[in-house]
């Protein structure tokens, strides 16, 4: 008698549910009769996953906001160690989210459950110690940047660097039309997108400078805001909110919060939508949070600057821990400078005005980074697919976990 594969899948923020949504799309093609459960969100729910926590329960940020959280998110952990117990999958994907999933790692592993890793946690800038148990618990380490294969090679780890997801993508069908109608935009204007991250710490960090900096660049600009699909209602209510506050159509002095802009500053112009990618293929330009967005700004060619603000603990803690010459992965995938970099200190309204303005009236500068942006574009493609390369080589492993009869029923 055969039985129907089990896969247990683990996303937790909104690239790794990007991600994870794709997988289940390309497996159900190789192992059409396979289930999945897990950690992940609503998109890989509509696609037959079933959610033991979902990802918007989980995503936290930053060193002091894990702690703060980790009650929270250890009942949660609990949850999916039961689920991994009660239902003994045949095979496991981890998807980032180190936090969790090398501690996933290891419990499954210890029940005997094959255990991929695709996007390799960022061990080669900080808490190194932690390949430990990459190489304990992990069976195959599946990475989306070029660098990282060499990084795992070399500390013993059955590593392959895969390609990035986004690098195949196509660009948004979406027209600048009919995406100015669908959002309620007016297509004449120039857009800048403002991308302040996929969590809500993130973009309560982010976005008061952004909005500065729009508030300097003028009037007969339209700022775009995108929201990550994996802020809840709440959340999106409280952004919404938090943007009401910065840049009120009619100021409120002293009230706690409001607005960040000065008495003689006009309010930006700034509409929330929902699609971040239409939002990167017809800004003229972007300001984007160090994270996956800057990614996708890349291989889709908008020129943009890259920013980033955390507490002053974490960064305090980052600052002493992390070992890299580039923050933007853009950066470190190019091995030099090609797009400029504003982190906690340097995250002010006036640089970034004066980082962004040559790229919105520059053609020369638009073009030398374009160039570039093109340039880790290739870096980041392979021949094959990568999440159809992630789901064959998934479907390898799992083939070779079965028994010699339920492969013959499964692989006739």
């Amino acid at each position: 008698m055969s039985r129907t594969p089990k896969i247990f899948l683990s996303a937790g923020e909104a690239s790794g549910e990007t991600y994870g949504t794709l997988l289940v799309g390309a497996l159900r093609e190789l192992c059409p009769d396979a289930t999945f459960f897990g950690l992940g969100g609503r998109r890989m729910e509509a696609l037959g996953f079933r959610p033991i926590v979902r990802a918007e329960d989980v995503a936290v940020m930053g060193i002091t906001e894990v702690v703060r959280h980790m009650p929270r998110i250890y009942r949660e952990y609990r949850r999916l160690r039961a689920s991994i117990a009660a239902e003994k999958p045949d095979i496991a994907i981890l998807i980032d989210f180190p936090d969790v999933n090398l501690s996933l790692a290891r419990r499954l592993k210890r029940q005997g459950v094959p255990v991929i890793y695709f996007v390799s946690p960022q061990l080669w800038a900080w808490k190194r110690y932690r390949i430990r148990s990459v190489q304990k618990y992990v069976d195959r380490m599946l990475t989306i940047f070029p660098f990282e294969e060499r990084f795992y090679h070399d500390h013993g780890v059955e590593a392959e660097f895969v390609g990035h997801p986004l690098a195949e993508l196509d660009p948004p069908g979406v027209s600048r039309e009919e995406f100015a109608r669908r959002a309620g935009l007016d297509a004449s204007r120039t857009w800048i997108g403002l991308l302040p991250g996929s969590r809500a710490k993130e973009i309560r960090l982010n976005l008061p400078e952004m909005v500065r900096a729009a508030a300097t660049l003028g009037e007969d600009l339209e700022f775009l805001l995108p929201l990550a699909p994996t802020l809840t209602g709440p959340q999106r209510d409280q952004i919404r909110a938090l943007l009401a506050e910065l840049c009120p159509t009619t100021p409120k002095p002293g009230v706690a919060g409001t607005p960040v802009l000065g008495a003689e500053a006009n309010p930006p112009h700034i509409s929330v939508v929902d699609d971040a990618r239409a939002v990167l293929c017809h800004s003229r330009a972007s300001i984007v949070a160090s994270g996956t967005a800057t990614v996708e700004a890349a291989l889709i060619g908008n020129p943009f600057i890259v920013v980033y603000r955390i507490s002053p603990l974490s960064y305090a803690v980052a600052k002493r821990v992390v070992d890299v010459p580039h923050v933007a992965m853009v950066n470190l995938i190019a091995g030099k400078r090609v797009i400029p970099e504003l982190i906690q200190g340097d995250f002010t309204a006036d640089k970034v005005v004066s980082q962004l303005r040559p790229l919105l009236n520059d053609e020369g500068a638009r073009a030398r980074m374009q160039a570039n942006l093109r340039q880790v574009g290739e870096m980041l493609r392979t021949e094959e697919s990568a999440v159809g390369r992630v789901a064959r080589i998934t479907s390898e492993m799992l083939r070779e976990s079965l028994t010699p009869e339920e492969r013959q029923s499964q692989y006739p």
